[in-house]
């Protein structure tokens, strides 16, 4: 369905479902059900990273994971990485020792993610947050648990107005706003 706004430009509408699943409080319960779950599996995965010395102290883990991931096999076998400018990325990564100081940036970013997520807390930054590292993980080759992760960050970033309902951002969405519409502490006098 198309509507023409005050300036006649064509302006089409979210499905009636959508804006009531993704946009009304009272299916909040579902994102705070799906926004502790996600947020738990992060915090249980940055805890053993933090807590790890082989990510925390040099970043071998990361270094291992990143040379596994850009290996090349003999045909007919495929590599973990299907795209050559994300293998390259890695490769370049490895080259310049980034390992040593970007495994304890995923490490604590995977508990920020999950500590914003389980407080309710910028819920949709949180989740894109979390989503971006799924699909970095992904597209190193590692399928495990992230397709299923990114598909609920998707979900909790398109419920980002109520997602957080039952959390921190039931009150700190309307002091800040968002960059189109600001909130009460933002607001010109």
């Amino acid at each position: 369905m198309a509507t023409e706004n005050k300036k006649s430009e064509l302006q089409f509408l979210d499905p009636p479902a959508a804006v009531n699943l993704f946009g009304q409080v009272r299916w909040a319960w579902i994102w705070l059900i799906l926004r502790v779950y996600l947020g738990y599996q992060w915090i249980h995965s940055g805890w053993g990273k933090v807590t790890n010395p082989a990510w925390m102290d040099g970043g071998a883990a990361l270094k291992g994971f990143w040379e596994r991931a850009v290996m090349v096999p003999e045909a007919p076998a495929r590599p973990a990485i299907a795209f050559d400018w994300y293998r390259n990325f890695l490769q370049g990564m490895l080259d310049a020792g980034a390992y040593t100081w970007f495994a304890k940036l995923v490490a604590v970013g995977e508990i920020l993610v999950g500590v914003a997520l389980v407080l309710g807390l910028l819920t949709g930054i949180a989740a894109f947050f979390g989503g971006f590292l799924n699909w970095n993980f992904m597209m190193a080759g590692t399928a495990s648990t992230n397709p299923v992760l990114f598909s609920i960050s998707i979900l909790l970033i398109l419920a980002w107005k109520t997602a957080g309902w039952w959390g921190l951002d039931r009150w700190i969405l309307p002091l800040l706003g968002t960059p189109w519409q600001p909130g009460k502490v933002f607001k010109k006098k």
